[in-house]
């Protein structure tokens, strides 16, 4: 009798990009990667940031590669993207929240959290994938969505709205890519602790809504987030593409 073989989680060989990777879940996902076997490039604005992320990585022994670029400049992210190594793995992390009641919504803050959560990761996927698909790359694309693409959340009309269209946009994309096996999935997370979600969670009554929403009881950590993207990269989710990962505590169970 033969028996199946369990894939490989393993990442030996591939070549990650992780946009907004110089903290937060970002630069989860950047040592889960490398510490997978992935050669990793980080990309993020701001320089110093990049290199007290390349530096603690060097303490624990891992290898980061630092873009410093903004990712909203069309222009200079093709450039970027065409002078590194083709691509097996991409993390669209980068993103912006700015909550507002909706009538309150400015011209500004909705041009603001469109332009990095929508249209960035739209065009840096579309470089990335380029160059995967000319080298017969068949590579995984996890954009990292949140399970507001898939809930209302009050004076969050903005951030569900760009979160809802990057599941529309992955869903698109792995019917478009499917053919040249390159998978697309999102991974959606609850309210993990970083340094983002601390304003929000400051609110002792907006605290409360979230703990009581969230099944298992407690808030996500960094750590929560690592475990899902190694599996989405790896060929252990080989056959899964077009998908949203959940990774909210159950809050989208009800």
């Amino acid at each position: 009798m033969q028996l199946p073989t369990t894939p490989s989680f393993r990442l030996d060989g591939q070549r990650a990009l992780v946009t907004g990777g110089s903290r937060g879940i970002g630069l989860a996902a950047a040592v889960a990667l490398a510490e997978a076997g992935a050669e990793v490039w980080i990309i993020a604005r701001q320089a110093d940031a990049l290199d007290v992320a390349v530096t603690a990585a060097a303490q624990r022994g891992l290898t980061l590669h630092a873009v410093a670029l903004d990712i909203t400049d069309n222009s200079a992210v093709q450039h970027s993207v065409s002078r590194l190594p083709v691509m097996d793995v991409l993390v669209n992390n980068a993103g912006l929240a700015r909550h507002q009641p909706f009538t309150e919504v400015s011209e500004d803050n909705f041009d603001a959290v469109m332009a990095i959560n929508l249209r960035a990761t739209f065009f840096v996927t579309q470089h990335v994938v380029k160059r995967m698909r000319a080298a017969q790359v068949k590579g995984s694309v996890i954009t990292l969505s949140s399970q507001m693409g898939h809930v209302g959340g009050k004076d969050r009309s903005v951030y569900c709205a760009s979160k809802a269209a990057l599941e529309g946009m992955t869903r698109a994309l792995a019917v478009d890519l499917g053919p040249d096996g390159i998978r697309v999935n999102t991974l959606c997370p609850t309210f993990i602790k970083t340094e983002l979600s601390a304003g929000s969670l400051a609110d002792p009554d907006f605290h409360q809504h979230v703990m009581s929403s969230i099944k298992l009881g407690r808030l996500g950590e960094l750590e929560d987030i690592m475990g899902p993207v190694v599996f989405l990269a790896s060929p252990a989710a080989a056959l899964i593409t077009g998908s949203a990962l959940m990774v909210d505590g159950g809050w989208t169970a009800s």
